[in-house]
């Protein structure tokens, strides 16, 4: 296999991973984020200690997918590229602090004992802290880096069709502009317009993943750097 292909899918297959880990982290914490009162009652603390392994499967993939992809799109735009890389470290960062609140909480549902009632407000304010690490973090971050930055380099080096990067260009400042909106309590985050604005979005990294697992990166165009770089070779052939 070319490398450059072992290069597409290795990237596809890190983006359907992230898919995959997200959602299955989003569902394991479900008891935990929609429970008040989780802390005093029979807890499912292994179902969230579960959901945290998913999380930092996550955070790998996501950086996995900016390493792989790195070396491809710097040819493109450097600039671009390294601000790809920068926005997926951000994310994880976020995802980092949003894991370390849940494993407080559970950490304090077992050691609390009888006193569990009184930590309640504290396992409500770490809960509320990793609401605000998605939102910042895979509500607006990503729109930056996996929508706009992805989808420009993309668009601009023809490596999957054009009209699959427009998703990531128009679907990432929507995101990022939803996220905002939510930020100022315009709608929910888990209203109809927030989801509306994602799809867009979900779209463009899906296709992403699928695309490059299974068709690879399209043969791009010669950069300046590519050109200069044939004639180089074929000056010093004669």
């Amino acid at each position: 296999m070319h490398a450059s292909n072992r290069t597409a899918r290795t990237a596809g297959i890190l983006f359907l991973l992230t898919f995959a880990s997200a959602i299955a982290g989003a569902a394991l914490y479900a008891p935990l984020l929609t429970d008040p009162d989780y802390l005093a009652g029979p807890g499912a603390d292994t179902r969230i200690l579960l959901g945290a392994v998913c999380e930092l499967v996550l955070i790998v993939a996501n950086i996995g997918t900016a390493v792989v992809l790195f070396p491809v799109l710097r040819r493109h735009s450097e600039t671009a590229a390294v601000g790809y890389v920068a926005a997926r470290i951000m994310e994880c960062a976020l995802i980092s602090v949003g894991i370390l609140s849940v494993l407080t909480v559970v950490t304090l549902r077992q050691t609390a004992g009888a006193d569990a009632g009184e930590y309640l407000p504290v396992a409500r304010a770490l809960v509320a802290v990793h609401g605000w690490t998605f939102l910042l973090g895979p509500g607006f971050v990503v729109g930056i880096g996996n929508g706009l930055l992805l989808g420009f380099l993309m668009y601009r080096s023809h490596l999957v069709p054009r009209p699959m990067a427009l998703f990531g260009l128009i679907g990432g400042p929507l995101m990022s502009l939803s996220g905002i909106a939510v930020l100022f309590g315009a709608y929910g985050q888990s209203s109809v317009p927030s989801a509306l604005a994602t799809l867009p979005e979900i779209i463009w990294e899906a296709s992403l993943g699928i695309y490059l697992t299974f068709v690879g990166f399209r043969r791009p165009r010669n950069t300046g750097a590519d050109l200069a770089a044939d004639v180089d070779s074929r000056q010093q052939a004669a």
